[in-house]
């Protein structure tokens, strides 16, 4: 097969997959725009009268300007932590490593094989002891405990990229680790350290367990909003493809206008 012909059945291809991938949402919002009646149809109705009714119920059932406010607080806060966290680590593993390091990176990713519902109810008892429940502050913390494995990691792999001789020669000029990290090493990261960055932000935001068992009303963010609208009565799929739709609009904006960055970012370093 000749090069354009191969060009463009990669490219087909390519769109073909995407389209799999990206044909959930763009159903969900097909949906969110058909009655109850219309969304439960078998076989499903492609043509139908559209309605904004969906959307008028989410907005008079729940506050959606308040969870996103919640969901932007805890998702940029827990990554502001995990990142504070997360860079002296990574810089100590990275250029300090000792007989124990590996062992300690592996037991550091170990803890996300661990089930979340199995740690639910010690977590819940200690929330509940020290006021956390139903609060930023708590789920600020859940999420970054939650997502800093992940971050030492990406960091780590980021950090070992850049030559030791340059550390090496600002240490001979008199520079100390601080100044070593944040002034040498956190600008030649950068890419990597803002995809981490961005990763982290989208893991929080789609987390939907803690949410839903450690929030109620004053910290609930958008995926409480979702979960809101299913009931004993059964789930209302109309008005939870809007409700859905809704949350996840802000971060796939987001990922859109930052796809080049988090492109960058993951691809640092892997050509010389």
């Amino acid at each position: 097969m000749t090069k354009p012909r191969t060009k463009i059945v990669m490219t087909f291809v390519g769109w073909g997959v995407a389209f799999l991938i990206f044909f959930p949402i763009i159903w969900m919002a097909i949906t969110s725009f058909k009655t109850e009646i219309d969304a439960v149809q078998t076989p499903p109705r492609l043509f139908f009268t559209p309605t904004l009714e969906n959307y008028t119920a989410v907005g008079d059932r729940v506050n959606y300007f308040q969870a996103v406010y919640n969901s932007v607080i805890e998702s940029v806060g827990s990554t502001i932590c995990c990142l504070l966290l997360a860079m002296p680590a990574a810089y100590a593993m990275s250029f300090y490593p000792t007989r124990k390091t590996k062992d300690l990176l592996m037991w550091m990713l170990s803890t996300k094989m661990m089930p979340a519902v199995g740690v639910l109810v010690p977590m819940y008892l200690i929330f509940r002891t020290t006021g956390l429940l139903d609060t930023k502050t708590g789920i600020v913390i859940i999420y970054t405990l939650m997502n800093l494995p992940i971050v030492v990691w990406m960091l780590y792999s980021f950090f070992r990229e850049v030559p030791k001789e340059i550390l090496e020669a600002s240490r001979m000029d008199g520079a100390g680790p601080g100044q070593q990290l944040l002034l040498l090493l956190l600008p030649l990261s950068l890419p990597g350290v803002m995809s981490t960055a961005l990763l982290s932000i989208i893991l929080s935001w789609n987390e939907a367990f803690w949410s839903i068992n450690l929030t109620a009303s004053n910290a609930a963010p958008l995926t409480q909003l979702i979960a809101s609208f299913s009931s004993p009565e059964g789930l209302f799929w109309a008005k939870l493809s809007a409700a859905s739709l809704l949350a996840i609009a802000p971060i796939l904006v987001f990922g859109w206008l930052t796809q080049r960055q988090l492109v960058r970012g993951l691809t640092f370093g892997a050509v010389k």
